[in-house]
């Protein structure tokens, strides 16, 4: 997939919740302080290329912040790192 075909599968998704949380173009451009044009035009899918600066404020318009990590979501620790981090802990406590 192109980066111009997942920007505008982001445009039409993030279409989506902003009717499903209620907001015309007009108030998420209130919100976000990205101008009603650029609002319409990644949602038709016409833009080509949008900043992540300015998607990170359009979802924060449209309290969608939690969803920005399961884009990148954090990595699991290895079984390696794991063993490491418990070898290091304490196992049992004495008293003399």
């Amino acid at each position: 997939m192109y980066t111009v075909e997942i920007v505008a599968m982001l445009g039409r998704r993030f279409k989506d919740y902003r009717i499903g949380s209620d907001l015309t173009q007009h108030e998420v451009s209130d919100k976000s302080g990205v101008s009603v044009v650029t609002i319409r035009k990644f949602e038709n899918g016409h833009l080509g290329n949008i900043t992540l600066g300015t998607f990170i404020e359009l979802l924060r318009a449209i309290d969608f912040m939690q969803g920005l990590g399961d884009v990148l979501p954090e990595i699991p620790v290895s079984p390696y790192e794991l063993e490491k981090i418990q070898h290091g802990k304490r196992k049992r406590v004495r008293h003399a």
